[in-house]
C-alpha cells in the first residue's frame, strides 16, 4: 500500500489542497499602520467628545446575533463583534474547525494560517467585524476547561500559531483579538483570582505569544477577567500602558472580556479602550454597569480623563478598522431564529481545510506490530465500540453553547464553541473508508461491558473510542464546572477500554481529549497495540481518523503538551485559593519535567509515524552584527533530514536552544520548528532563524531583552527528549 500525503497536510486522494495551496489573500492586510493611523485621525478629527466615546461604548449583547457592538459615529459604523475561535458562535451553515489545541497538535503553520483564513471569511460573510480570538493562554494546569481553545503549555507554539492565525483572519478584512491578557489559566474563580507572577515569568513566558501577535498585526488585544498581581488586568496600568502600549508597541485597540470592566477612570487612563457588552445592568457577572457612554463623557468634563485620552481610545479603534478593511455585507445571520435556513450558508469549501488539518493533527501515541496503517486484504471484521465514535443519539447542537457531550466529541463548550453544520463520526469515516469486503459491527454503549467484550471478541481488530471534555464555567457539564474535576476519562472510559483490551488482542484505542489524560490503568495492557489522538477535530472528525487509519494520510501530529506517567508529576493544578501564586516561573510542562529528571508518559513533541527520519550535518552561523531590534535574525541553522522508511510522509524538526549556564534557564526551550514533507528515501534541507528575542532572556532590572554571552547549543529533535543532532554556537 502506498501512502499519499502533501506539504500541507492533506491526502492526495481527496483531490482539494496540495503544496501550492496558500491562505486567500487581500490588500486590506498590506495597509501599515501609519497609513491606518493618518486615515482614523483624520475622521476623528471631525468628531464631538460624545461620537468619539461611542466608538468604544458596548451596547449591550441582548440585541443578537452579534455578541457585543458598539455605538457608530459618523462616516463610521458599529462594530459587530463575535465568538469563537472555532468558529462563528450561535450560527448556521456555518462551519466547525477544529480546536486551537489542534493546531498546536498539527505543528503546520500553512494549514493554521488558512484555517484563520476561512474562518474569517465566514464571519465577514455573515457581517461580522472583529473576531473574538485568537486566545493564547497556557497549559499550565491539565485540568483548566478552556485549554482546548489554545495551542498548549509551549509559548514559541503558541507563539506560532497565533501569529499564523491573525495574519490568515485579517487577510480577509477581519480584526483578530488576541486574548486573554493575562493569566487566565484557569476557570474557578476568573473573576476575582489574583494570578501572581515575577516580571520575568511575565515576559518569558505567558507574554511570549502576545509578543508575537502585536508583530503580526493584530487589530485588537482582550483584557482578562481576573486580577494580575493585585490589580483587574483591565484596571491595570502596567498591562496595558506600560506592557502591551509601551513596550510592546501595540497600535491597536485593548477591549475587555465581557462585563471584565471595573471602573471608568481608572480603565481608560490605564489603556482600556473598549467596555464589552456595555450592558446597563449592574448586577452583571462583575458588578459593571454602563462603565463608558455618559459615565465616560462626565469623567472628561470633570478633568478626571483627558478628552485627549478619549481621542486617542478612539483613533486606536478606527485605526484597527482602517488596517483591515474591505466593504462589508449587512449582518446575515440571527441565532434567535428557529428557522435556520434563514442564515446564509458560507462553508464555501472550508471543510476541505477542516479533513486535512484534522488529519495533521492526529497524534499517534502507539503502533505495535505496525497494526496501523490498516491493511484491509487480511482484515474480516472491525468492531467499532463506544459512544464517542457516534453521533449524538438526540441531533446536532441540542445544549448551550457545545455542552452535549453525548456522542463524539469535536470541541468543549463555552463562548469558543460553535454549531456543526453537519458531522461526519468515527463510525461514519471508517465505514465509509473501508473496503465493502470488511464487516463493521458497533456498539455506542459506554456501560454494557458485557456487550462490548461479545463485538470486541468476535472482530479481528477492535477500535475503542472514549473521551475527556471540559469548557467554561459559565456551564456546569456532568459536574465539572468548566475546568475539568479530574484526568480520567469520561462515561466509563477506563472500564470500557479494559473490557475491549481483554476481549480482543489488536484492540486500538482512540481518544478525543480536551488535554492530557491519566492513562495509568489501561497504559499497561498487553493486547492495546495502538493509541490514537485526535484531539477535537471538528465537523470532518471521521474522515479525518479514517485518513490516518487507512493509510492515506501518514500521521505527523505531535503533543502541544506533556502527557505524565502520574497525574502528581504535574507542577500545577486549578487552585480553589482567590490568590493563586506561579512560584514555578517559566518551569510548566517540559521545562518543569526536564528540570527535575521526571520521565513523562509521553513527553512534548510526540508523536509517531508510518515511516522513519534521519536527521544530519546540523550546522549554525551566527550573525555577528550588532543590533538592538528584538526581531532580527541572530543566527540561523540548517540540517538535513531523510526518510529512511518505505513510505512518504511528514516530519516535525523542532529546534531547542539551550542557554549559557550563567542564564539561569530551562534545560532546554522550544524556539523553531518545521513541518517538512520528504519522500521515501529522499533527503531535504531545513532552514531556521533565531531572532534576537528568541535567544535573550528578560533583564527584570534594565527592563529589556538581553542576549546572554556565552556557549548556545541547538538541539534538533524528533520530540522535546529524542534528541538527533546538537550543535553549539557562541554569543
Amino acid at each position: 500500500m502506498r501512502l499519499f500525503a502533501s506539504a500541507t497536510g492533506l491526502l492526495a486522494i481527496l483531490s482539494v489542497l496540495n503544496t501550492a495551496t496558500a491562505a486567500p489573500t487581500n490588500s486590506g492586510f498590506e495597509i501599515s499602520w501609519e497609513e491606518a493611523y493618518a486615515k482614523a485621525e483624520k475622521l476623528v478629527s471631525g468628531w464631538t467628545l460624545e461620537q468619539k466615546v461611542n466608538v468604544g461604548t458596548g451596547s449591550g449583547n441582548e440585541q443578537g446575533p452579534c455578541e457585543g457592538n458598539t455605538i457608530a459615529s459618523p462616516g463610521f459604523p458599529a462594530l459587530c463583534m463575535n465568538d469563537g475561535p472555532t468558529g462563528l458562535r450561535r450560527a448556521y451553515n456555518s462551519s466547525q474547525f477544529v480546536a486551537g489545541i489542534n493546531c498546536g497538535a498539527s505543528f503546520d503553520r500553512e494549514l493554521t494560517r488558512q484555517r484563520g483564513a476561512y474562518m474569517a471569511q465566514e464571519f465577514r460573510d455573515k457581517g461580522v467585524n472583529v473576531m473574538l480570538g485568537p486566545g493564547m493562554n497556557m497549559l499550565r494546569v491539565p485540568r483548566g476547561g478552556r485549554n482546548w481553545e489554545f495551542a498548549g503549555e509551549d509559548p514559541y507554539l503558541a507563539a506560532a500559531v497565533s501569529e499564523e492565525l491573525i495574519h490568515g483572519i485579517q487577510s480577509e478584512g477581519v480584526i483578530a483579538t488576541t486574548k486573554h491578557l493575562i493569566g487566565n489559566e484557569q476557570e474557578e474563580n476568573r473573576y476575582d483570582v489574583d494570578t501572581i507572577m515575577d516580571d520575568k515569568t511575565l515576559h518569558e513566558m505567558y507574554l511570549i505569544p502576545f509578543y508575537h501577535s502585536i508583530e503580526a498585526g493584530s487589530g485588537a488585544v482582550m483584557c482578562s477577567y481576573n486580577k494580575v498581581n493585585g490589580t483587574y488586568a483591565c484596571d491595570s496600568d502596567n498591562l496595558m500602558n506600560n506592557i502591551l502600549k509601551d513596550q510592546l508597541d501595540f497600535k491597536g485597540f485593548v477591549m475587555s472580556d465581557w462585563w471584565a470592566t471595573h471602573s471608568t477612570v481608572n480603565g481608560i487612563n490605564s489603556g482600556l479602550d473598549m467596555t464589552m457588552p456595555g450592558d446597563a445592568n449592574a448586577d452583571s457577572v462583575t458588578g459593571g454597569g454602563l462603565w463608558f457612554g455618559k459615565n465616560l463623557t462626565d469623567a472628561v468634563e470633570r478633568g478626571d480623563v483627558s478628552e485627549d485620552r478619549v481621542t486617542d481610545m478612539a483613533t486606536r479603534i478606527v485605526a484597527a478598522w482602517y488596517k483591515v478593511y474591505i466593504d462589508y455585507p449587512e449582518l446575515r445571520f440571527n441565532y434567535f431564529d428557529s428557522d435556520v435556513h434563514a442564515d446564509l450558508n458560507v462553508q464555501r469549501n472550508h471543510k476541505e481545510n477542516i479533513r486535512a488539518q484534522g488529519a495533521a493533527s492526529v497524534v499517534l501515541l502507539k503502533n505495535e506490530d505496525n497494526i496501523l496503517p490498516l491493511k484491509q486484504d487480511s482484515i474480516n471484521k472491525l468492531a467499532i465500540i463506544g459512544s464517542d465514535a457516534g453521533p449524538d443519539p438526540e441531533g446536532l447542537n441540542k445544549c448551550q453553547d457545545g455542552s452535549c457531550s453525548r456522542g463524539t466529541l469535536t470541541q468543549g463548550w463555552g463562548s469558543g464553541s460553535c454549531y456543526l453544520p453537519y458531522l461526519v463520526t468515527p463510525l461514519d469515516g471508517i465505514t465509509d473508508r473501508a473496503d465493502d469486503s470488511i464487516e463493521i459491527t458497533s456498539t455506542l454503549d459506554d456501560w454494557d461491558l458485557e456487550n462490548a467484550a461479545k463485538i470486541a471478541a468476535d472482530a479481528d481488530i477492535a477500535f475503542v473510542f472514549a473521551k475527556s471534555d471540559s469548557g467554561e464555567m459559565y456551564i456546569v457539564v456532568d459536574d465539572n464546572p468548566g475546568d475539568r474535576n479530574n484526568l480520567t476519562l469520561w462515561y466509563n472510559g477506563e472500564n470500557l477500554i479494559k473490557a475491549v483490551a481483554d476481549a480482543n488482542d489488536n484492540t486500538v484505542v482512540v481518544i478525543h481529549s480536551v488535554g492530557p489524560i491519566d492513562m495509568s490503568s489501561w497504559i499497561d495492557h498487553p493486547n492495546i497495540k495502538a493509541i490514537v489522538w485526535p484531539g477535537l477535530p471538528g465537523q470532518e472528525t471521521g474522515n479525518s481518523l479514517a485518513d490516518v487509519l487507512f493509510g492515506d494520510y501518514n500521521p505527523s501530529g505531535r503533543l502541544p503538551y506533556t502527557i505524565a506517567k502520574d497525574i502528581n508529576d504535574y507542577v500545577a493544578d486549578v487552585s480553589p485559593d482567590l490568590e493563586v501564586e506561579y512560584t514555578e516561573g517559566v518551569y510548566i510542562g517540559y521545562r518543569h519535567f526536564d528540570k527535575y529528571n521526571i520521565e513523562p508518559l509521553y513527553e512534548f513533541g510526540y508523536g509517531l509515524s508510518y515511516t522513519t527520519f534521519e536527521f544530519d550535518k546540523l550546522n549554525v552561523k551566527v550573525n555577528k552584527k550588532k543590533t538592538e531590534k528584538v526581531t532580527a535574525t541572530l543566527a540561523t541553522a540548517s540540517l538535513f533530514v531523510e526518510n529512511t522508511g518505505h513510505l512518504d510522509g511528514n516530519e516535525i524538526v523542532q529546534a531547542y536552544i539551550v542557554y549559557p549556564e550563567s542564564a539561569d534557564q530551562p534545560p532546554k526551550q522550544l524556539r523553531g520548528f518545521e513541518k517538512v514533507f520528504v519522500e521515501a528515501g529522499k533527503k531535504k534541507k531545513v532552514n531556521f532563524e533565531f531572532t534576537v528575542r528568541d535567544l535573550s532572556i528578560w533583564d527584570v532590572v534594565q527592563q529589556k531583552w538581553v542576549v546572554p554571552s556565552g556557549e548556545f547549543t541547538l538541539l534538533a529533535g524528533h520530540t522535546s527528549l529524542d534528541i538527533r543532532q546538537k550543535a553549539t554556537f557562541t554569543v
